[in-house]
């Protein structure tokens, strides 16, 4: 064969491979029709930050060395497994359904427990491919959540699905990544509220208690003073192992909660009718019982009026900004 065909053949083969090398960067990226649709969020655990949702998950998509079934990647899970999985093939694409079990991580939100609102979060990625090889889309078809039995106790009050980029700053440890990697994420957010009073009086009823039975003090006759401070000093005790029970369901915080301003509020209040009932044990002494008694009367009128008004004031405050 002449030199001179054998180049003409060999400069074809290169613009050919010229040709497809730069069709392949031109390539747009894969599109990842998600959607979601959940049956049970269960087992809201503030103490220790999580809950379990159990959920259907669907993805279609065309390329076929895409693997969602190993590549899956759920960043707030604590775990997740799959119940499961089933491949559509037919008609030019991926149809992937499958149903999942996910223990969630989460930070609650409780200075106004048990006004509050909460949110989660869910979010799901695939760790194969990034954003130049695979964006998600919403298939925004039908509900994302069974309306009817999806929550217990609570109430979905809105869901929101969106897609977004995330970014890693990172190369995983492969040389040839750049210093940074851009994922696509598919994210959902649910707002829960609460019809808060039943488990309000349900929690704190016995710090109310408590402090009537400190306030009863002032109705005690002066004579009477170890039942008064018996009284005063047992109902201070209850308010204290009260706010420890409540305590215990909750997560640690550094911020003052709705929890923590009324059991202080309720504690200051005890420690002032102490305060009094020793002021009012001293005019006793003093052989000034009329003087004794109208103290008892002003002091009881001006604590409970004052008591009354800073907790409406806490709680119409939680309630608005819950």
């Amino acid at each position: 064969m002449p030199i001179r065909t054998i180049k003409i053949i060999f400069l074809l083969m290169l613009l050919f491979l010229i040709n497809e090398a730069s069709t392949a960067q031109t390539t747009p990226p894969d599109t990842a029709f998600t959607g979601i649709y959940i049956t049970s969020i269960h087992d809201i655990d503030f103490r220790e930050k999580e809950y379990t949702v159990n959920l259907w998950l669907w993805v279609k998509y065309k390329r076929r060395e895409i693997d969602f079934l190993q590549n899956l990647e759920i960043p707030q899970a604590k775990t997740f497994t799959k119940a499961y999985s089933t491949m559509d093939s037919s008609g030019g694409r991926y149809f992937l359904t499958m149903k999942l079990q996910c223990i969630m991580k989460d930070s609650w939100k409780t200075d106004n427990f048990p006004f509050d609102r909460q949110s989660l979060r869910l979010s799901f990625e695939n760790s194969q491919f990034d954003t130049t090889a695979l964006v998600f889309a919403i298939d925004s078809t039908g509900d994302y959540y069974d309306k009817k039995y999806a929550l217990r106790g609570w109430e979905i009050d809105s869901c929101k699905v969106n897609v977004r980029s995330k970014v890693y700053n990172t190369t995983f440890g492969m040389e040839q990544l750049q210093p940074t990697s851009t994922y696509s994420s598919y994210r959902v957010r649910l707002v829960l509220k609460r019809d808060p009073m039943g488990l309000f009086w349900k929690l704190f009823l016995g710090m109310y208690i408590s402090f009537l039975i400190a306030f009863a003090c002032f109705f005690i006759h002066p004579d009477n003073i170890d039942s008064r401070f018996g009284l005063s000093v047992g109902a201070l005790f209850a308010v204290v192992g009260n706010k420890y029970i409540i305590d215990s369901s909750l997560p640690e915080t550094i911020t003052f909660t709705l929890v923590d301003i009324l059991h202080e509020i309720t504690l200051v209040f005890i420690l002032a009718v102490i305060v009094a009932t020793a002021y009012s044990l001293h005019l006793v002494k003093k052989e000034q019982i009329e003087k004794s008694k109208r103290f008892d009367i002003i002091s009881a009128q001006v604590y409970v009026f004052t008591y009354i008004i800073l907790n409406f004031y806490f709680i119409w405050h939680a309630i608005h900004a819950g």
